[in-house]
């Protein structure tokens, strides 16, 4: 199914690119844009985003291929295009395969959401339910007209069960869908998560949409720090109200990782025709905390969960003091200024005047933004599980 978005999207502008940063792919095939096919979504498509002349996160990180730090195997049941394991806390990088190759995200695009949503609105905000929520394509968590749900509600709808419309009820709070993205693409540019940009809060195909293993690594690990956010990803279950005349009801955790996996702190899936399916999440083990994420992976013949799991039992069965093969970042290298491009409509309507959330993860500071520019389209959106 598919319906018709009046999401507007621009063709990509580099805001303030930096000399050591270019558009194209460098070293890796297919780093500079998500491979094929593409979605009918994404149109004529988007400039690549630039490339840093050196990986974020060290070096070796600019792979093409898999790295295990000390040198064991990757297990052979993981065939995803790409996969990051890193530890939580310290940030070192153990095992990957094309690290910085850029795919399309899916739903894993709503932690981005999240982190925007948690730094600059007040969990307690209250957000009117619209009828336009209940003609949201793919999976909803259940809000429409005449409901009225906080924040906090909000995001546990996004989190546990993925909804598209809850989602875009967070974008309405932060000034609308136009807004919310401009807010996302600089988070992730502050962030040092230079693989991505997104285009809708839930993570719809749309031209240009983008990011990484290691940037969905990197903003899980960030979102982690968020307490809110944490407690919101391992939540099993929630009582969720009504609207109108609908009863209120049971909203559950959908993730099969957090019953699954022993130590499982959460985790994001995402699905799309072409995305394919991503997941980014976390786990814990006699003390030691580590966090995974694979893009562009199939269910068949090995489970995502099962690939998952495999690439745990991977990590935490290396020496803590092992030799990293990188490091996830706190914040943007110095020498990469550029920004990824900001899919925007026209100018956006101004976000509701609330103060930062104290506890708010650090790193997230607005990046200056000189140029954009404004192309609306018409999209027609696919379903992200």
């Amino acid at each position: 199914m598919r319906w018709v978005a009046g999401v507007a999207l621009t063709a990509a502008v580099l805001v303030g690119a930096a000399p050591a940063a270019h558009a194209g792919p460098a070293g890796c095939p297919g780093q500079g844009s998500p491979p094929p096919p593409a979605a009918a979504e994404e149109g004529a498509g988007a400039p690549a985003l630039p490339v840093p002349a050196e990986p974020v996160g060290g070096p070796r990180l600019g792979t093409c291929g898999d790295l295990v730090a000390g040198g064991a195997p990757v297990p052979p049941e993981v065939g995803v295009a790409a996969f990051v394991v890193a530890d939580l806390d310290s940030g070192a990088v153990l095992a990957v395969r094309a690290p910085h190759a850029r795919h399309r995200p899916a739903s894993t695009i709503k932690v981005l959401t999240a982190l925007v949503a948690l730094r600059d609105l007040d969990p307690d905000l209250v957000v009117d339910g619209t009828a336009e929520d209940l003609r949201i394509e793919g999976s909803r968590a259940g809000i429409g007209p005449g409901g009225r749900y906080t924040v906090r509600l909000l995001l546990e709808g996004m989190l546990l069960n993925s909804g598209n419309d809850t989602a875009a009820a967070l974008a309405r709070a932060l000034g609308g869908d136009a807004a919310a993205v401009a807010a996302m693409a600089r988070t992730a540019a502050a962030a040092g998560a230079l693989d991505t940009r997104p285009v809708t809060p839930s993570g719809l195909d749309g031209p240009g949409a983008a990011t990484s293993a290691y940037d969905l690594a990197l903003l899980f690990r960030m979102a982690l720090r968020d307490p809110l956010f944490a407690a919101t990803i391992r939540t099993r279950s929630v009582a969720f109200p009504g609207y109108a005349d609908m009863p209120g009801f049971e909203l559950s955790n959908s993730s099969r990782f957090l019953t699954g996996y022993p130590g499982a702190l959460g985790g994001k899936t995402g699905f799309t025709d072409a995305a394919r399916h991503t997941f980014v999440g976390a786990a814990e083990r006699d003390g030691r905390r580590l966090v995974v994420a694979l893009v562009r992976g199939e269910q068949s013949p090995v489970p995502m969960t099962a690939q998952t799991a495999a690439l745990l039992d991977l990590g935490f069965a290396l020496p803590a003091d092992v030799a990293p093969l990188g490091m996830l970042v706190d914040a943007a290298p110095a020498a990469a200024t550029a920004s990824p491009a900001e899919p925007t409509t026209a100018p956006p309507e101004p976000a509701p005047a609330t103060p930062p959330r104290p506890g708010s993860p650090p790193g997230l500071a607005v990046g200056a933004i000189t140029a954009v520019a404004l192309v609306a389209l018409v999209l027609l959106a696919r379903r992200p599980r």
